[in-house]
């Protein structure tokens, strides 16, 4: 059901920007500097600055991307290494040896990041 209503809202979009492009096929000049001037129609201005829009926006945004997978990176680096579990002698395996309840439960953070603090009640 949600498949198909997906379908159709997307063809509804199309028509929709097929008629935009259809009742927007008059010729217009777009003025440069110095007189320098061009002419098309005006469904190929609006798609083409809309095209330019997309593209500075994704360029603004690949900087944040580094530094996100930089930090995600340098979190997988601090991450201590997992240890094969080893049986104790009730049965039960723990992690080198040691006792079940004194396993570290908080992951390391990095310096520059402080440590979540706990709600206060």
């Amino acid at each position: 059901m949600l498949r198909t209503l997906n379908w159709l809202f997307r063809a509804l979009l199309f028509f929709i920007l097929f008629a935009f492009a259809l009742n927007n096929q008059h010729v217009v000049q777009l003025k440069w500097f110095m007189g320098y001037q061009w002419e098309a129609p005006m469904v190929f201005i609006v798609l083409g600055m809309f095209a330019l829009g997309c593209v500075a926006g994704v360029l603004a945004m690949v900087p944040s991307w580094w530094r996100h997978r930089r930090d995600a990176r340098h979190r997988a680096h601090l991450q201590p290494e997992p240890q094969a579990p080893v049986q104790s002698g009730k049965g039960t395996p723990t992690a080198a040896g040691t006792d079940a309840a004194t396993l570290p439960v908080e992951l390391p953070f990095p310096p520059d990041m402080p440590a979540p603090r706990k709600p206060a009640r």
